[in-house]
């Protein structure tokens, strides 16, 4: 096993059963965990470290928490769970003077009859929105209205169950390269998701503002087995679109977009060509989570083999591995 780089930092959370997940807050200040163990906890960080002694755990869940997801900082220190309980809770800090404060439940989103596996915060544009992605089958989308209440929209997405969702940057491909008219009307932010189902398939859905609900736009069919996980890379204006999609299949693919109008496109990554030459050319084992990095040009892929791989293109247009880090 390689040695991990120096500048990795183990961190003892006091779970009791195996974590799920681990989310950084968007000034890298906070550090938020999930756990079998039913419990979110909370972790400030302090020159690079975790402090125990400023660490929150926030119980209510009644099962496994799959996953946590913090809110843009906007809208204050807000962290979004989801657990096999079938509920969603949205997590509020209210702050007391300089020091952090306590943390209180200000949603609880029940309307899932299954385990929700994945939820995911809308671009900030677009205000406090919360996709939530369920093996009912469906996905939730909340929204915190002006006066203070949550509204939900209930889309019926895939089958057999949803195990992911991911949301599109709010900015319109290509209109940081499109010449701005004076005068012209800015086009306005959208709101526009992709989802992982069990039945194999990719779904890119969007919302349409003169009916008011979520219409299907697109089906993506590449794997042969659930897709497990699914991320829309962050767009700064650029033509090209990017989605990656992680499989039970032991697959990652890459969806490009070159403009609009033009049809998505898949690109499996090869781990042939990484360090553990693999002549299939599919990952060791089924591959778990994919994430984008902020610039949304280095892919990171989670595997079941304990390895975290790093990706990226290059300028011939092919995804190499550039990276592979051991647990």
């Amino acid at each position: 096993m390689p040695a991990l780089p120096s500048g990795v930092v183990p961190v003892e959370t006091a779970h009791d059963d195996m974590i799920h997940d681990a989310q950084l807050d968007y000034y890298g200040k906070r550090l938020a965990t999930c756990s079998s163990d039913r419990t979110v906890k909370v972790f400030d960080i302090v020159n690079g470290n975790p402090s125990k002694s400023a660490s929150h755990t926030l119980k209510g869940h009644t099962g496994p928490v799959w996953q946590v997801a913090w809110a843009h900082p906007k809208f204050g220190n807000m962290l979004a769970s989801c657990s096999y309980d079938g509920k969603v809770f949205v997590w509020k800090e209210q702050m007391q003077g300089a020091s952090s404060g306590e943390w209180t439940k200000i949603q609880e989103h029940t309307l899932h009859a299954a385990s929700v596996n994945s939820i995911s915060w809308a671009p900030h544009e677009l205000g406090a929105i919360l996709a939530c992605a369920s093996s009912d089958g469906k996905i939730s989308v909340l929204t915190l209205k002006d006066d203070g209440q949550w509204s939900a929209d209930t889309i019926n997405a895939h089958a057999i169950g949803c195990n992911a969702v991911s949301w599109a940057s709010a900015t319109h491909p290509g209109s940081l390269i499109l010449p701005q008219q004076p005068g012209a009307h800015q086009p306005s932010a959208f709101k526009r998701l992709v989802s992982a189902g069990c039945d194999n398939l990719v779904k890119i859905w969007c919302f349409r503002e003169e009916t008011q609900s979520w219409v299907e736009e697109e089906k993506l069919e590449g794997h042969t087995d659930w897709v497990r996980d699914v991320a829309w890379a962050p767009n700064i204006g650029l033509p090209r679109s990017y989605i990656a999609t992680a499989s039970q299949d032991k697959t990652v693919l890459i969806w490009t977009k070159d403009s609009p109008t033009s049809p998505w496109v898949k690109t499996p990554l090869d781990p042939s060509t990484s360090t553990t030459p693999n002549s299939t050319g599919k990952f060791p084992d089924v591959v778990w989570r994919v994430s984008w990095s902020l610039a949304g040009n280095i892919l990171a892929v989670s595997c079941g083999d304990g390895k975290v791989t790093l990706w990226k293109e290059n300028l011939k247009g092919i995804w190499e591995c550039v990276s592979d880090l051991a647990s």
